[in-house]
């Protein structure tokens, strides 16, 4: 396709897959990460094709946010895609933190989680045309709830919005933008709760009895991503194997 594409979060798990998905299909990527400088470096050595970079930026950081995106959009030649994958996971139960625990679970939560999408998306699209896409990447949590850490459960509730009004605000350009909501896929941030017995629980909560790989996830973004999806603009795409189902 040749496109050039930005991808958050894009070191380990549903980031790094799509940005492999995208690879593959001729696209140009720029490989977002935070911390993971190793862990990036290695996804870009696996991606087929040329014309493919890392960048980095602490996405609590709007100047670090501004600075990136800038330079993904200088090597690309600008930005025609972007996927919102990045995001943290807090455990903070109500009944079992501190009132200080509390507030700092919320505050680096959203700051990563919606916050850091919102910015990045507006740099972004200050580098963006028509034809441009964005797939802001939410969860089954949105919907379902997340007694263990309902920061976390908000800012993807609030991505979907945030989708939402994107594309309305954007379709007039010809951008369209739109949401996948992942239920448990195999990646560094479940590894936890897929660990042991927890495993045969969550596959058990899908009528598949299995859960998602990256792979499947990156191919679903890839296809929002995609011309034939503009239509699809504004709609969130629930992937969790029939695990929560909703009208």
């Amino acid at each position: 396709m040749n496109r050039s594409v930005l991808v958050t979060g894009a070191s380990r798990g549903i980031g790094a897959a799509a940005a492999r998905a995208f690879a593959a299909a001729g696209d140009r990527v720029a490989i977002h990460y935070s911390a993971s400088a190793d862990a990036a470096a290695q996804v870009l050595k696996e991606l087929p094709g040329s014309g493919h970079l890392t960048v980095q930026a602490d996405l609590a950081d709007p100047t670090a946010i501004e600075a990136m995106v800038s330079d993904a959009a200088a090597a690309l030649g600008g930005i025609d895609v972007l996927v919102n994958n990045a995001g943290v996971y807090h455990p903070h139960r109500i009944r079992e933190t501190t009132y200080a625990e509390w507030q700092q679970a919320w505050a680096d939560t959203l700051a990563v989680n919606l916050v850091g999408p919102s910015n990045v998306t507006w740099c972004a699209v200050r580098h963006m045309s028509r034809g441009g896409r964005i797939v802001n990447v939410s969860s089954r949590g949105a919907f379902r709830g997340e007694p263990n850490q309902p920061a976390y459960g908000a800012s993807k509730a609030a991505i979907v919005s945030f989708t939402q009004s994107l594309a309305r605000a954007l379709g007039p350009e010809g951008i369209a933008v739109t949401a996948i909501a992942p239920g448990w896929t195999v990646t560094d941030m479940a590894a936890v709760n897929l660990a042991g017995d927890g495993y045969d629980r969550r596959r058990l909560e899908s009528p598949l009895e299995r859960v998602a790989d990256p792979s499947e996830v990156a191919a679903a973004i890839l296809y929002l991503a995609s011309r034939e999806a503009e239509f699809a603009t504004g709609t969130v795409l629930d992937f969790n194997g029939g695990s929560y189902l909703r009208m």
